[in-house]
């Protein structure tokens, strides 16, 4: 029910990003194409990972992750950057089933941690988070640059 990403499952999981950006009300934010998501997932280093949701032999839900370092511990940790199960298929376990899934890698390899982030206002997720023993980090402002903002600093 729950495997590594493969080249055939890259058109659902494209399908299942853009989804992810509606839910989030950015639809018109989310670029991604199969190229690109085949050339981060399949490159000879890739920089990204995934794993995917599979039911009756359809695409359902996807996890797309990160390698990430802490430099206090002095060991790698993932980062979520996308989990995302379709609306007729929640409540079945398969969220829990892809964190668990992250969470055997990190235990194998020896990570530290297992980091992502959530909106504010996505209270079904946030419960659902803390209901597996994750604790939000109160304290932290996340911060980004992109854009015009991005290129100025980095011409400069």
């Amino acid at each position: 029910m729950i495997r590594r990403i493969d080249p055939a499952d890259v058109p659902a999981v494209v399908g299942l990003v853009h989804e992810l950006a509606a839910y989030e009300r950015e639809p018109d934010s989310c670029l991604l194409t199969a190229a690109q998501l085949t050339a981060a997932l399949f490159s000879p280093a890739p920089a990204l990972f995934g794993h995917v949701a599979v039911v009756d032999g359809e695409v359902v839900g996807c996890a797309l992750w990160f390698l990430n370092f802490s430099t206090w511990r002095g060991v790698h940790g993932l980062y979520l950057e996308d989990l995302y199960v379709q609306p007729a298929h929640r409540g079945a376990g398969l969220g829990r089933a892809l964190l668990a899934a992250l969470a055997g890698v990190c235990t194998e390899r020896g990570y530290a941690r297992l980091e992502w982030s959530v909106l504010d206002w996505n209270a079904p997720s946030i419960a659902f988070y803390r209901s597996l023993g994750a604790v939000s980090m109160d304290g932290w402002t996340t911060f980004r640059l992109d854009g015009d903002a991005l290129r100025t600093l980095g011409s400069a």
